[in-house]
């Protein structure tokens, strides 16, 4: 089977609109051509391999992009952030790991969306839900009328938007005051120092390549218990099974009982059970 598809050769087009419509023409890729492409990619170092996935795949970019058009940013600006990490994905993506392109792209995308949207909004904090946006764009248009909120006012918007009140009040206060740059570069020749927070505020555990790898770890390390739990005899691994791996745990003088031996002996078999797995699990990592 041929990769070759036809694809415009570039989208330098004139309005969003443009954009949009050039996007809603690219081909689908089946399973197989998506596999073909990405191998081609991975083990040729074929660029024209890549542009065709990433350029088969900006539909969905547009689609994760839609997501947050409620934050007052430019839709074009979204997308394109959101077209570097599908480029990202695609530089990555394993065609051997058994998952459409998409499925793995999707969390590279948001990453890169997010990273922009807490960049340029301050409301981000506040602002996370659907009601809660709504809530900002009608408090604001409703404070350039009334100025500050009267307790009936606040609870009457908060019944409206099923809201708490509280977070009127939230809103209220992030409007009324300025937020603190995320970014700011310091300022060497002012009075005061001045210590953006991206330069110690730092959200670990969210790398879509990190997460995906500890996953795959932690399917490795059931597969090799496994494997080293089956090499046991039948007594060996009842008693191992009975104090370890229950919810309610046998005692030794239960399992004496049942096999008709001394805690002792138990205990004695249980030892050599646990080094028996263990033995069995390096030899096998």
């Amino acid at each position: 089977m041929s990769n070759a598809l036809a694809l415009p050769v570039n989208l330098s087009v004139g309005t969003f609109d443009a954009y949009l419509n050039v996007v809603r023409q690219m081909p689908k890729l089946t399973v197989e051509q998506e596999r073909e492409l990405a191998l081609k990619f991975r083990d040729d170092g074929d660029l024209e391999a890549a542009r065709q996935l990433v350029m088969t795949n900006l539909r969905f970019v547009i689609h994760v992009a839609r997501g947050y058009s409620g934050y007052g940013l430019s839709m074009p600006d979204i997308i394109q952030e959101g077209n570097i990490g599908l480029m990202k994905a695609v530089k990555r993506f394993d065609p051997d790991v058994g998952v459409r392109l998409v499925s793995f792209a999707v969390h590279w995308i948001k990453a890169e969306i997010h990273e922009y949207v807490i960049k340029n909004w301050g409301i981000v904090k506040v602002a996370t839900t659907k009601a809660q946006r709504k809530l900002f764009f009608n408090l604001r248009k409703s404070k350039q009328d009334i100025g500050w909120l009267s307790n009936d006012e606040a609870v009457a918007i908060a019944k409206d938007l099923d809201v708490d009140v509280s977070i009127v009040y939230e809103m209220e206060k992030r409007l009324g005051s300025r937020d603190m740059s995320f970014d700011m570069p310091v300022d060497e020749s002012a009075e005061e120092s001045y210590v953006a927070p991206a330069s110690y505020l730092h959200q670990h555990g969210t790398d879509p390549a990190v997460l995906l790898e500890n996953s795959d770890w932690e399917g490795h390390e059931q597969d090799l218990l496994s494997g080293a739990l089956s090499q046991l005899d039948e007594r060996s691994l009842d008693i191992l099974s009975s104090r370890w791996l229950t919810d309610k745990k046998a005692t030794l003088h239960e399992l004496a009982d049942r096999y008709n031996v001394s805690a002792e002996r138990i205990r004695q078999l249980e030892q050599n059970a646990m080094k028996k797995v263990r033995a069995a699990v390096e030899l096998a990592a």
